[in-house]
């Protein structure tokens, strides 16, 4: 069967199926960024937040054991061959926080509930899809360009926290890698409520395992087959513009682990509203809300192309193998956040 497929089906039904697991765990699980930081900041609870640390180290604990056993090479990975600019990460994720609370969910979160029938979040989808092309590709790219340059990193040590600790102390990046992975995730399960509800952990661990699949499954297609297919990730900010494109030009554009990530979560999401029994069709009703999703929807496209990443891109896959924009970007995003939901919640309430 493999013969019968090119490479680019290859990493397309690679990230269909780890893009179902990360879709499933939306919707059975309720892996939400936005929905972690509200809980986390007004509803006296960071489990949700917790499922966010599990998640993380499990995709280093994967990340990392892939490049222990000569799967996974750090420096093919986007986030570790790019110079890192502390500027970007703090603008672009401020920029993409703020419109995720003005929007009420991420480009991850939009396409999870586009699965449960929300047709405003399709919306939410195609807004961010085209403002990220606009300042990746279009009319804003040479402003982009000037003011945040991208520029790859020609030797020396990665830009990657485990890589510098292991260049300083001498130990593995490896063997540090991991090392930070089992804290961080020994840490994250330090929770007795969060024992009581399993099938957060397992939601949590399987959002992890759907990062390291990818790595390892394009690694492999890069290793052995003849395209000069990137090594990649979920992420999904460019991958929805990636896939509106395909669909209007699918037929002179191949495939992409892109669009095969964001049908797969598409998938596992609908799967989840299904099992659970949740699907319904909803629609936007009041035009200010409408209004709100599509500035929030636009400020997370062109923050997440500005940060190299949204939530998930650096938030899990960047994190995974610990290039040090993602603590920042995540810093960012969730300060952009607890800002626009205090302007949401608390700004608009009249005065006493």
């Amino acid at each position: 069967m493999f013969e019968m497929l090119s490479e680019h089906h290859m990493v397309t039904l690679i990230g269909l199926g780890s893009g179902i697991l990360l879709g499933l765990a939306a919707r059975l699980g309720r892996f939400c960024t936005l929905g972690a930081i509200e809980d986390l900041l007004y509803g006296g609870s960071d489990m949700r937040m917790r499922m966010w640390g599990i998640a993380i180290g499990t995709a280093i604990l994967g990340s990392f054991g892939l490049m222990a056993a000569g799967l996974f090479e750090a420096t093919s990975s986007y986030y570790l061959s790019i110079r890192w600019m502390p500027l970007a990460s703090i603008v672009g994720g401020l920029a993409f926080g703020y419109g995720m609370a003005l929007a009420g969910n991420c480009g991850y979160g939009a396409i999870a509930r586009l699965g449960g029938g929300d047709l405003r979040s399709f919306v939410i989808v195609l807004v961010m899809g085209v403002s990220t092309f606009v300042v990746l590709a279009g009319p804003l790219a040479p402003l982009r360009a000037m003011l945040f340059p991208q520029q790859e990193v020609t030797g020396g040590v990665p830009p990657g926290i485990a890589h510098h600790l292991g260049a300083v102390s001498g130990l593995s990046p490896n063997l540090v890698g991991a090392l930070i992975g089992a804290a961080l995730l020994a840490g994250s399960l330090a929770s007795a409520p969060l024992w009581r509800a399993p099938r957060h952990i397992f939601w949590a661990v399987m959002v992890g395992v759907g990062v390291t699949l990818a790595w390892a499954g394009t690694a492999w297609v890069a290793r052995t087959g003849f395209e000069a297919l990137p090594v990649v990730s979920h992420s999904f900010a460019a991958p929805l513009g990636d896939t509106i494109l395909w669909w209007m030009t699918g037929s002179v554009r191949p495939l992409s682990f892109a669009v095969g990530s964001v049908a797969g979560v598409w998938a596992g999401a609908f799967l989840g509203s299904l099992i659970k029994g949740h699907f319904r069709w909803e629609a936007c009703e009041d035009p200010r809300e409408l209004r709100r999703q599509i500035l929030g929807a636009s400020l997370m496209g062109a923050g997440a192309v500005i940060a190299m990443g949204c939530t998930i891109g650096q938030g899990l896959s960047a994190f995974s193998v610990l290039a040090f924009s993602a603590p920042v970007t995540m810093a960012a995003i969730f300060a952009g956040a607890a800002l626009g939901l205090r302007q949401l919640i608390v700004g608009f309430q009249p005065a006493e």
